[in-house]
């Protein structure tokens, strides 16, 4: 069983940067390909950027290229998101993922373990 934990959502300005983090236990994750998602209010859950188990580049949605950064730390077991030019359209619950099934990385089904969430808020 893989537990993941959110951290580092909050408040912030827009234009401000942001790092979330997501630290995972009980099971060694460094061959889990891993993803973020958020889920605005009203709106369905939708893909941020994935990873593959061996790192890379990453694979991130349109809207935040160039913005965001997919990373992950194996030997921590923690993956990260740093976020930086937030727009106030960026607020929402952003979800930590990961999965050893394979499969499109974007999409949601892939995933097979969940944090709960960390909510991240960009005043205009």
């Amino acid at each position: 069983q893989v537990q993941l934990v959110e951290s580092g959502g909050g408040l912030v300005q827009a234009g401000g940067p942001l790092r979330l983090s997501c630290a995972a236990s009980g099971h060694i994750l460094s061959t889990y390909a891993m993803g973020w998602f958020r889920q605005a209010p009203g709106k369905e859950r939708e893909f941020v950027a994935a990873i593959r188990w061996s790192g890379g580049m990453g694979d991130y949605a349109y809207s935040v290229k160039g913005r965001f950064t997919i990373s992950r730390d194996n030997a921590k077991n923690t993956l990260y998101l740093q976020m930086n030019s937030l727009k106030p359209e960026d607020t929402a619950v952003y979800y930590c993922a990961a999965t050893n099934r394979g499969g499109p990385l974007p999409r949601a089904y892939v995933y097979n373990y969940w944090g709960q969430g960390t909510q991240v808020t960009v005043s205009s």
